[in-house]
This record gives structure tokens, sequence and C-alpha cells, in this order.
């Protein structure tokens, strides 16, 4: 079985603590909502989806994808030229 790293942030690992606590029984799911900040409907979809698949199902799902607003460098770089060209005072 091979071991991966996974990159989480503080949010991230703090909701995984809090989850496993109402998992446990630890906690109750309204108590874990005050803590997260979020809905008593949203703790249960975060619940649902930590106990089917894991620590990992927690983490933001576009994390090391492309944004969707990215701009390919090409064209960024035709578009500044413009403005230098046209407006140079700009």
């Amino acid at each position: 079985m091979a071991v991966g790293l996974m990159i989480m942030s503080e949010r991230e690992l703090n909701r995984i603590e809090v989850l496993s606590q109402v998992t446990r029984g630890v906690m109750t799911a309204v108590t874990a909502a005050n803590v997260l900040g979020l809905s008593r409907r949203q703790v249960h979809r975060l619940l649902k989806d930590f106990q089917t698949g894991g620590p990992g199902a927690i983490r933001h799902k576009a994390r090391g994808r492309q944004s969707n607003n990215w701009i390919d460098p090409a064209v960024r770089e035709f578009a500044v030229t413009l403005v230098r060209e046209k407006y140079s005072d700009f």
C-alpha cells in the first residue's frame, strides 16, 4: 500500500479534528457547526463525505488545478504591449 502526502490548510485540519470528534460521539453536530462557523446541514454534508472518503475528502477539490480565470502569458503580454503603445501615460 503506497502512502502519499496530502497538503492541507489549517482550516481543513481543524475540520477533520472536529468531524472526528463528532464521529466518536464526543461532540454533537450542532456544537461542531458552532465551532466551525457552519450550519448544521453543512456539518452533516461534511460528515457524510468524511465518513465515506476519509480525511482526503475534506480537502478543497480544486487544489493544484489551474484557475478558471487563467490568462495565457502570451495573451497577457500582448495586451500589456498594446496598452503601453497606445496609452503611454497609463
